[in-house]
């Protein structure tokens, strides 16, 4: 199974749709590996946004990441990089599709509720710059031979 990050962002902090969406992720059979609250400073948004660092935007991004708390998690999956990102939709909210998380929760390009994992390298080096070992779970839903044919597990 295919492991892939999760940020829930300030936006869906303050406006209280931290249970909405974690629902949409477990409602589509996506498996929780990891879950927490933690505060985004300076040295994490660097490193997390390294490839901005030159654009005129970082620091506003940078700002806004650090005005609430945000919950982190490792979702899991098969394809869960792909899955998650497409439950996701475009970073532009007002042009994500509705359905999309950010199509129905986001008005903006910044302020857009999520961060998503977009391939399996960028997953592997985020999940383990917010978790350790052992703060990911591995456990059995009872409903996964429900989720998935028998040959695709």
């Amino acid at each position: 199974m295919e492991k892939t990050l999760v940020i829930l962002k300030p936006g869906c902090i303050s406006r209280g749709l931290i249970g909405e969406i974690i629902s949409r992720f477990e409602k589509k059979g996506l498996r929780l590996a990891g879950m927490k609250m933690i505060w985004l400073n300076d040295a994490i948004l660097n490193k997390h946004y390294a490839h901005l660092a030159n654009k005129p935007f970082f620091m506003r991004i940078k700002k806004g990441m650090m005005a609430t708390p945000v919950v982190v998690c490792c979702w899991e999956g098969l394809d869960a990089i792909d899955v998650v990102h497409t439950m996701a939709g475009k970073t532009n909210g007002r042009e994500a599709t509705p359905g999309t998380i950010r199509g129905d929760y986001s008005m903006s390009i910044q302020e857009n509720i999520v961060h998503t994992s977009d391939s399996p390298e960028t997953a592997a080096v985020e999940i383990k710059r917010f978790f350790t070992e052992s703060e990911l779970f591995n456990y059995s839903l009872p409903y996964t031979n429900s989720l998935y044919c028998s040959d695709e597990l």
